[in-house]
């Protein structure tokens, strides 16, 4: 019986430690990384901030005293108060404002990778999987967009629109920002359809739908993961600096890059208009890009 019982046993343990995934392995891996450590903590801060900006300030960062507040410097000792960073040409908060404009960033950041991540993400399985016509005619077409700057692309399309908000610049962002996902998502879809266990799959009967988000998928996204990790940053410094052009968004909503754009008429005389909003946008778009780095490094066995 006894022998009987290890022999039950023993498939189980090998189950267990066969499913011990790449997603598993990145995890671990990930844990130990400090770079991960520290742009975690940075981005879960920041992501408070944008959902409850009122936990962090209560000033009213609209609320303009040009009168007593006009350019005034930042007083250290206020410490989280209204003056801590000062107050710009208009007599308003620098730092309520560095506050409650991270939820315009992190919101278009967010929204536009999700979209151009399951639109790139599809149509790149699509072309990668079937192939022949379909492959030739989805990679054309994403050629055609691909040809086209991201930013001189949704300045244009921000220019069809009376009113721009959040909403405005995430669909000029993704109406051309989808086609790196797709390359991506194409090339590692046409490297895991060639695996072996694709093959046996087909071969026990396996229906097309199940072969691609069963098989193929969970073994294919690892790649895009990344680089949306790593493009979550470049689209909110794309935000930033369409809103610095005055094509993006508009007042009265706050944003980082309407901050860097007003603060230009008053860099010689106050510098630190312009450093607090830079530097809140600045590190925001480096902790997300450190994130990027630590999970391409686990994704990849090749980089451990």
């Amino acid at each position: 019986m006894a022998v009987e019982q290890e022999t039950l046993v023993e498939p189980d343990v090998v189950k267990r430690e066969e499913a011990r995934s790449l997603w598993a392995d990145a995890w671990r891996d990930l844990r130990r990384r400090p770079i991960f450590l520290i742009s975690a903590v940075l981005i879960v801060l920041l992501v408070v901030m944008a959902v409850f900006p009122w936990a962090f300030t209560s000033a009213d960062p609209r609320k303009a005293d040009l009168v007593n507040d006009y350019l005034r410097r930042p007083n250290w000792g206020d410490v989280f108060g209204a003056g801590w960073f000062g107050y710009d040409a208009q007599g308003r908060s620098i730092y309520a404002r560095v506050v409650y404009g991270a939820r315009a960033s992190i919101t278009v950041g967010i929204f536009v990778t999700a979209a151009v991540t399951l639109l790139g993400g599809l149509t790149g399985m699509v072309a990668g999987f079937f192939g022949g016509w379909v492959d030739a005619l989805l990679s054309r077409i994403t050629d055609i967009f691909f040809g086209i700057p991201l930013l001189l692309g949704s300045l244009v399309v921000l220019n069809a629109f009376t009113s721009r908000t959040v909403w405005s610049v995430v669909f000029a962002l993704v109406a051309l920002g989808w086609t790196q996902m797709t390359r991506v998502m194409r090339g590692s879809v046409i490297t895991v359809k060639q695996a072996d266990f694709v093959t046996a799959a087909k071969a026990l009967g396996a229906g097309t739908w199940r072969i691609m988000f069963k098989h193929i998928l969970p073994n294919a996204v690892a790649p895009v993961i990344v680089v949306a990790t790593i493009a979550l940053g470049g689209y909110i410094a794309a935000e930033a600096t369409l809103s610095f052009l005055g094509i993006g968004l508009q007042d009265p909503t706050i944003s980082w890059g309407i901050d860097i754009s007003s603060a230009q008429k008053v860099i010689r005389t106050a510098p630190y208009v312009l450093f607090f909003p830079a530097a809140a946008l600045s590190i925001t778009v480096l902790a997300f890009i450190m994130l990027g780095d630590a999970v391409r490094d686990a994704l990849d066995p090749k980089l451990r």
